[in-house]
């Protein structure tokens, strides 16, 4: 899956939102929704829903889960844990919500920020090529990082507590998951699902994981699929190498192949699932928040 080639570039942090509140249900690109199979998490106990988070432009929205307030160790004024929730190349339709009520059920404040904001409405487009080239081809990585940065400053204004902050994401997002963990030196630990490692230098991507491997402040976990076409191996052991020289907890960042899983096989919703490899995976991803001080 394509989410990693741009083609033109834009100064996004300039730039006004064009998305002003999110989508609901799936996103257009994706068919067929695998309805037998998707997860949906209820929102008992929670406080759930979209929110605006101020930016660079404007009003960026967001999707947010988190314990409700007024009993138990998450009480009215405890900070609690945050994740960042790093969207796939569909932007935050219902599956990148439902895993922030999945985060949110075991005790964090989970945030998805719509990251494609200022570039247009990611659920309308009706297959992967004409929303790549429409819109995630035209999303430089400085506005993501500078977008993330107002989303854990917008959590630590709302209930969270951002010396326990940890960053997650999904395809196009698992690749973000290393860029932020090397850009902000407050992130605690990160989970990267199957998010491609390498790539071309451009003026909106100069730089990919394996550039950033050796500065990278947090451990990162790196979930993978051994039958992912669009990610060689080859590229996971190039990653491994350029971890190397890390000498901080970066360096401690570590990778799990499940070698009959193809891309996005925790996405349940797609007939990508692959349901021990998902269960597995995100067992991994709370014992990691959980083991680098993101609990």
């Amino acid at each position: 899956m394509p989410d990693d080639k741009p083609q033109a570039a834009c100064d996004g942090s300039r730039r006004t939102f064009v998305m002003t509140s999110l989508a609901g249900g799936f996103a257009a690109a994706v068919s067929p929704v695998q309805a037998q199979t998707t997860i949906t998490t209820d929102t008992a106990g929670l406080l759930a829903g979209e929110v605006q988070i101020p930016a660079n432009g404007g009003a960026m929205p967001a999707y947010r889960a988190a314990p409700a307030t007024g009993s138990g160790p998450q009480a009215a004024g405890t900070k609690i844990p945050v994740v960042l929730v790093v969207q796939e190349i569909f932007g935050v339709h219902e599956h990148i919500k439902d895993v922030c009520r999945r985060l949110a059920k075991l005790g964090y404040l989970a945030v998805a920020p719509e990251l494609y904001a200022r570039q247009g409405d990611p659920s309308k487009y009706p297959d992967i090529p004409t929303l790549y080239a429409a819109i995630v081809a035209k999303v430089p990585d400085a506005q993501v990082m500078d977008d993330l940065d107002a989303t854990s400053a917008w959590a630590a204004a709302n209930g969270g507590d951002i010396s326990r902050l940890g960053v997650t994401g999904f395809c196009w997002g698992g690749r973000i998951t290393w860029l932020y963990a090397a850009h902000n030196p407050g992130v605690k630990a990160g989970v990267a699902w199957y998010g491609r490692l390498v790539g071309e230098s451009t003026p909106i991507t100069p730089a990919h994981p394996v550039d950033v491997a050796a500065s990278i402040h947090a451990p990162v976990l790196g979930l993978y699929g051994g039958a992912d076409t669009g990610i060689p191996q080859e590229t996971i052991e190039r990653m491994k190498k350029a971890l190397s020289g890390n000498t901080g907890p970066g360096g401690r960042s570590q990778f799990v192949v499940y070698p009959d899983a193809p891309h996005a096989f925790h996405a349940d919703y797609r007939p990508s699932y692959r349901k021990d490899a998902a269960q597995d995976g995100w067992r991994r991803c709370i014992a990691w928040f959980q083991e680098n001080g993101v609990r």
